[in-house]
């Protein structure tokens, strides 16, 4: 193609526009934030669509980023740039920009072992910019299971979740056995942790789905991003609801 044939200035942003269209008005409309998954893009092209969301919500949401995006994020935010390493999540607010006011929810994280964090700090990330109150309790599996019994009492009492993630690889138990032992909805997230044959996370996931505890629901392979808005917009319901209950002093 000569330099003639090339695509006029305008035509060329209208591509550029098109090529993503980021849903900036989703915490408005539904509670969940919008979260840029930057593991698969370039870096000019992740940082555009945090400048879109920044301009219009005040604050953008990136998840999986690689080495080189972190760089340019710390280059171009500075001090606006919140880094997580754990679970390799930014997120940057614009000057003045305030986190989510609280909105009463109230979820536990549990994993089942340390490998499982990372997954676990994005649904714990997500469901805090969803302005719910996240408790973690880390390392409980199965291969010890008397570390449970402690973190899940006081999920259950001092805390008074609405409803529990429980993060596991390898066989993918744990979720299971906490369903069996509460009365809140639990969500499973397996993760892609193991040896062998169905350490991807595959073992994890169909041990799940074929739980015979009842409430237990189960996302995709580390999906802690799926995780946290199923457990938030159920949080978010129990705290509407709470707020709206009336007082039990009133005749």
């Amino acid at each position: 193609m000569s330099a003639s044939d090339s695509p006029s200035p305008a035509i060329q942003h209208l591509n550029h526009i098109e090529a993503a269209l980021p849903d900036l008005h989703r915490h408005d409309r539904i509670v969940v934030p919008e979260v840029i998954l930057a593991e698969t893009k370039a870096v000019e092209r992740a940082l555009e669509i945090a400048e879109a969301f920044l301009a219009r919500t005040g604050r953008a949401i990136l998840s999986r980023v690689p080495d080189a995006l972190h760089s340019a994020l710390v280059s171009r935010f500075a001090d606006q740039l919140e880094w997580h390493p754990a679970s390799r999540m930014a997120i940057v607010r614009a000057p003045g920009q305030a986190p989510p006011a609280a909105t009463g929810g109230r979820i536990g994280v549990i994993t089942a072992g340390t490998s499982d964090q990372p997954v676990a700090e994005e649904a714990a990330l997500v469901l805090r910019e969803m302005g719910c109150a996240v408790t973690t309790a880390y390392d409980v599996g199965v291969a010890g299971l008397h570390r449970l019994f402690g973190p899940l009492r006081h999920l259950l009492g001092e805390a008074q979740v609405d409803v529990i993630i429980v993060a596991a690889g390898m066989d993918g138990a744990l979720p299971s056995v906490v369903s069996g032992l509460v009365d809140v909805p639990v969500i499973g997230l397996p993760t892609s942790i193991g040896y062998g044959l169905g350490g991807r996370g595959e073992a994890a996931i169909m041990t799940m789905l074929q739980s015979c505890a009842p409430g237990l629901s189960v996302v995709n392979i580390d999906n802690g991003v799926g995780a946290a808005a199923v457990a938030g917009l159920i949080a978010v319901r129990c705290a509407r609801a709470r707020q709206e209950r009336p007082s039990e002093a009133t005749p």
